[in-house]
């Protein structure tokens, strides 16, 4: 695989991976309005949706999207950071229809709307849920440990452990050992 797109349709900085490393050949950074182009462009070149999943970082969230090719070896990753104070991006569902269940989990676990998505409704979280799961505001992680269903009512979730039973003595068998019946 090249480790750079020469005729990549937006501004971008390309940076070439170690594969043994990163398990990616490329990494893509760019602005979040190019994404449905590069999106494109990548289809283009045959490359397939892996998933879309986000990062939440002290500058805003990571959005990031993991491809591979049908037929030659490697990863591609496209990144784009989405602002903390509105994290919107373009929905690359018009281009991938897969990409519609990675938007909407990722909606789910960090709160980044994906603009544009057909259905972007809560995919594995109820409605109500407090705040997205995996968001390191610590405001937010006070409010979902005081929730916590379990800690609540006083529960302890996690059974306590059985003792194993004892173990069997086990003759060991060698080439000068005889089985018999």
């Amino acid at each position: 695989m090249s480790a750079i797109f020469d005729d990549f349709p937006v501004p971008a900085r390309q940076v070439p991976g170690d594969f043994a490393k990163t398990g990616q050949n490329l990494s893509i950074f760019l602005e979040p309005a190019g994404i449905v182009a590069a999106a494109g462009y990548m289809k283009d070149k045959q490359y397939f949706i892996e998933d879309v999943t986000g990062l939440d970082l002290a500058e805003g969230f990571c959005v990031l999207y993991h491809f591979a090719h049908f037929e030659k070896p490697g990863r591609v990753t496209l990144r784009l950071l989405a602002s903390r104070e509105n994290p919107t991006v373009p929905s690359i569902a018009g281009v991938y229809g897969g990409a519609q269940w990675h938007e909407r989990e990722t909606r789910d676990f960090y709160g980044i709307a994906f603009e544009g998505n057909p259905n972007d409704g809560p995919l594995l979280l109820a409605e109500e849920e407090m705040a997205p799961p995996l968001l390191k505001d610590e405001a937010r992680r006070a409010v979902l440990q005081k929730t916590w269903p379990y800690e609540a009512m006083g529960v302890n979730p996690v059974p306590a452990a059985k003792p194993a039973p004892a173990a069997k003595p086990v003759t060991p068998v060698t080439p000068a050992t005889e089985v018999t019946k």
